[in-house]
């Protein structure tokens, strides 16, 4: 019989989408009138029909992981004082991220975080060194795949922030990642790299133990949405 930690664990669901072009205006048309008239008008602010449709994806996997696996079909977000969203009257925490030309969202039943980047090749991580601390700073300096190594560090303290709650107010080198691992004050929170694409680096962070878990995760396509 699994304990109720297992039970709580397995609820977690990651579900992704890369976005494209020839199915704009379908998604648009679909999923707008079923999101605020806020989120509507900063939507349509956006220049780029990337930007865009990464926005709406978001909010559409979202749906679709409430409807599926968490009969939660009526739900509305709100924003805590430090801004991050949360879905207002239910016992459920989401993140979301984008990247390049993917969306991926993560729900479950207590805090989390997940962040995606797209591997840029000609990255230079010494520009980010102010950011880092000095232990992560020689671990990429000296790893065979510097480039690898800092989008690995990227993505592990993006995602303790967003799990954390409070984003840009903690600095990125305040706290350090130690056998996937970090401390915020005196909040542990665990880490596990999940593979989506070899273009992209993901990670994602909760205040639960999830580093020998296996993470339900799965991709959908936009034809099918």
């Amino acid at each position: 019989m699994k304990n109720s930690a297992d039970i709580s664990f397995n609820l977690m669901r990651v579900l992704y989408t890369f976005i494209e072009e020839a199915k704009h205006q379908y998604l648009m048309d679909k999923y707008l009138i079923m999101n605020s008239d806020e989120f509507v008008t900063r939507l349509l602010k956006f220049r780029r029909w990337q930007d865009a449709q990464l926005s709406l994806l978001g909010r559409v996997l979202l749906k679709y992981g409430l409807d599926h696996y968490f009969d939660s079909k009526d739900f509305e977000i709100g924003r805590t004082p430090d801004y991050k969203p949360y879905i207002k009257n239910h016992n459920l925490h989401f993140n979301i991220s984008h990247a390049g030309n993917l969306v991926i969202c993560c729900i479950h039943e207590s805090p989390v975080g997940i962040d995606v980047e797209y591997i840029n090749q000609e990255a230079d991580y010494e520009e980010f060194k102010f950011q880092m601390t000095s232990g992560e700073l020689e671990k990429i300096h000296f790893s065979e795949d510097k480039v690898q190594s800092f989008f690995t560090y990227w993505t592990e303290k993006e995602a303790v922030i967003k799990a954390h709650g409070k984003g840009m107010f903690i600095p990125l080198d305040s706290f350090e990642v130690n056998h996937s691992k970090a401390i915020i004050e005196n909040e542990i929170f665990y880490l596990k790299e999940i593979y989506l694409d070899k273009k992209y680096q993901c990670c994602i962070a909760a205040n639960e133990d999830i580093r020998e878990k296996t993470i339900f995760v799965k991709r959908l396509n936009v034809n099918f949405l």
